[in-house]
């Protein structure tokens, strides 16, 4: 049986999610460690992540420790991952997704619609932003940064009217019981791997990636797979407006994805079905920037409202 090392960041959800894998792990009779590394997203806190456009900030010093070989694998949020891995690395795994959906929190109202006019709405990603704007132009919408405990503690606080979260964070470490609505994908389409874990590795490690093997869900695969295929095309890291979630119906992928104005002004929306994951995500992205996808996303960089992927 193999020694493990797990490189995670340290918050809260990550260190869950890394002793997720690890006690996988365990039960195959390997020995496990996991060493947690902080991460330039970890220690920028009072800047709205969409301005930040570091390219990787939650895996650039994970990766440099994998790198180093002080860890043999990571275990990142999928979401968190570039579409384009630095050369050296690889996913040797995406694990069975949890809900990809969005939660909407609240004390005092049950869903978005029931918000009076004017609630104050906390949300640091822009694309949450958009899709609620684009319903309810008329929230107050404000950034709102930190681990789960941290956001929610301000919820309680009455900072916020409500706020938006990932269900699949919140599932996973059993705080549901400000979740009022899960927001239909429909209304609000998920971030390209919401939901998925993705096990990164030292490319080519053969012996590694065969020992994670079974934590593969060729499902969860192919669905993300053409999830950050579109958010690829489009140019977008995981902070801009752009929305992608795939699921495997009868046999094939359903791809609904979607670019937006931060305002909620304009959004383009497609929805088409496939069967080669990376094939479709390229095609729904190419079809949203012929829209005016292209329009939309040069304007939000722009406005310096996220800042354009960094090489």
């Amino acid at each position: 049986m193999a020694h493990l090392r797990i490189g995670s960041r340290g918050s809260q959800l990550a260190v869950w999610q890394a002793n997720h894998i690890s006690a996988l792990l365990r039960e195959r009779g390997h020995e496990v460690e996991i060493e947690i590394i902080h991460t330039t997203g970890d220690k920028i806190t009072d800047v709205a992540l969409a301005m930040v456009g570091t390219k990787g900030m939650f895996t650039k010093e994970i990766e440099e420790a994998l790198a180093a070989g002080r860890v043999d694998l990571a275990v990142h949020s999928l979401k968190d991952l570039p579409t384009e891995l630095p050369p050296g690395f690889e996913i040797a795994a995406i694990t069975e997704r949890q809900d990809p959906r969005d939660a909407f929190c609240s004390l005092h109202y049950s869903s978005f619609q029931e918000l009076p006019q004017g609630a104050r709405v906390g949300t640091s990603s822009l694309r949450r932003q958009a899709q609620l704007k684009a319903v309810r132009p008329d929230l107050d919408i404000h950034p709102l940064r930190g681990n789960v405990d941290t956001r929610l503690r301000k919820l309680e606080a009455g900072d916020y009217d409500a706020i938006i979260l990932a269900s699949a964070g919140l599932k996973r470490l059993g705080k549901t019981e400000r979740i009022k609505q899960i927001i239909p994908a429909q209304i609000m389409c998920p971030a390209a791997g919401q939901g998925a874990l993705g096990i990164e590795i030292r490319e080519g490690d053969s012996a590694t990636r065969e020992l994670l093997a079974f934590l593969n869900d060729p499902n969860a695969r192919a669905a993300t797979s053409c999830e950050r295929a579109l958010l690829n095309s489009l140019g977008g890291g995981c902070q801009v407006p752009i929305g992608a979630f795939a699921e495997v119906k009868n046999g094939q992928l359903h791809l609904e994805s979607i670019v937006a104005d931060p305002d909620g002004s304009k959004l383009l929306r497609d929805s088409r079905d496939g069967h080669d994951p990376e094939k479709l995500g390229n095609e729904a992205g190419a079809a949203l920037l012929r829209r005016g996808g292209d329009e939309i996303l040069e304007a939000v960089y722009g406005r310096g409202l996220a800042v354009p992927p960094q090489p």
